[in-house]
């Protein structure tokens, strides 16, 4: 039975450089993989190896990977990225409250810790050449975004920080579990690596 992947990715340049999230370029990609239970972090020269844990993933999770991260990974990728199916927490927080969110945020109201930087610094370190500290900041976001997406599937809803004056955090109930158990297509999508 396949299972779900969780990514992250970071980028070379900041959208002031490049516009296009296609030109953005990427620094490092991590991953979480619920079949073995592992974080990978993926330079540059070796994301055709995270290919691999995508094409075989029941499903990819992330915080706005649809509209971010799978963007800024086309050009890496041979096939069509779209065809992958995904999960964003994101789009799904929006449709439910009608607003976006930080992904920090949700995660301080829900898991009382928050990231540990935020993607300009992600960007500074690699152009400082601090490769370790960005890894370490890449697959931090990967835990927390996989720590938040499992309360969602045990808990049946995440919290969120009031935007009024209350400073008590709000409740939302999601229904994330099924894409724990959720298969799709009865083929893994095959479309940049020979297996």
């Amino acid at each position: 039975m396949r299972k779900p992947v969780v990514i992250d990715l970071e980028t070379k340049k900041t959208f002031r450089e490049a516009p296009n999230p296609q030109d953005l370029g990427i620094s490092v990609a991590g991953l979480y993989d619920y079949a073995t239970d592992a974080l990978i972090v993926f330079e540059e020269f070796a994301l055709p190896e995270m290919f691999q844990y995508l094409e075989n993933a029941s499903i990819i999770v992330g915080f706005n990977i649809d509209q971010f991260d799978l963007p800024v990974l086309q050009p890496y990728y041979p096939g069509d990225i779209l065809r992958f199916k995904t999960f964003d927490i994101l789009k799904d927080v929006k449709r439910l409250l009608g607003y976006r969110l930080r992904l920090d945020d949700i995660v301080k109201a829900t898991l009382g810790e928050g990231k540990s930087g935020h993607g300009l610094e992600a960007i500074r370190l690699y152009n400082e050449g601090k490769l370790d500290e960005l890894k370490s900041y890449c697959l931090d976001d990967v835990r927390l975004t996989k720590e938040l997406f499992n309360f969602g599937v045990t808990q049946g809803k995440i919290h969120y920080p009031s935007r009024g004056a209350d400073p008590e955090p709000k409740t939302v109930f999601v229904q994330w579990e099924q894409f724990m158990s959720y298969q799709g297509l009865s083929d893994s999508v095959n479309l940049s690596l020979p297996f």
